[in-house]
């Protein structure tokens, strides 16, 4: 395939390689139904999302589970999601400019998407926030039976730059790779330029989708 044994940087080069420290961190499975409450608008002027039945309440989460941490990991999202509906579901769930980077990795054959996400929040507050308000959600803007769960990313992966200077370099960033499916960066609500990269920027391998899935199962010992 022309493609070099190493990548540059190893599987980080493939961008949605979550790392091995993805364990525990919290996933929430069952939890007990919440009342709903009033939805806000979210500021691109959609329709917000229904509040979905079986939502953590705030009291169901200690205080300060987050540690300090603001970095979470979104799953169970649906496959056909794409990252302009993942960043309407947040600013419709109360975090509109409360987050300053989202990653939704796809498979760049099928430019399906691999069912989870990353997004970085502002503070500890706004993670444990996001946690609450996208734990058990299901009302997507698309039919789907999914429900989300939402963990702590690992302790790599963790803030602004970390997230940054872990994609900055990856393959996801590559010229041939549509703008759609890259990580993005935010500032007061609004897209900024990523970091330019500091080192060649190899495409994405053939068969990146697969590899990527592999690796974020066994991260959680879900099995391949």
């Amino acid at each position: 395939s022309g493609m070099p044994t190493a990548m540059p940087g190893g599987m980080a080069g493939f961008g949605a390689m979550p790392p091995a420290a993805f364990t525990g961190g919290g996933y929430p499975t069952t939890q007990a139904p919440a009342p709903q409450s009033p939805q806000r608008r979210g500021k691109r002027g959609q329709q917000a999302q229904q509040q979905p039945q079986g939502q953590a309440s705030p009291a169901q989460f200690e205080v300060g589970e987050s540690q300090g941490r603001t970095t979470v990991m979104l799953r169970n999202i649906p496959n056909n999601y794409t990252r302009a509906m993942l960043l309407e579901l947040l600013d419709s769930q109360g975090l509109a400019g409360r987050y300053d980077f989202v990653y939704l990795p796809f498979d760049f054959k099928t430019e399906a998407g691999l069912g989870f996400a990353f997004v970085n929040l502002l503070t500890p507050e706004d993670a444990e926030l996001c946690k609450v308000h996208l734990t058990g959600f299901r009302s997507w803007a698309i039919p789907s039976g999914k429900v989300c769960e939402v963990g702590w990313s690992g302790a790599d992966q963790q803030g602004l730059e970390a997230n940054s200077e872990r994609y900055r370099n990856s393959s996801v960033m590559h010229s041939s790779v549509p703008e759609e499916l890259k990580p993005v960066r935010f500032m007061n609500g609004v897209q900024v330029p990523f970091p330019k990269p500091t080192r060649k920027v190899w495409p994405p391998h053939s068969n990146y989708g697969l590899r990527a899935r592999r690796a974020q199962a066994q991260a959680h010992g879900l099995g391949a």
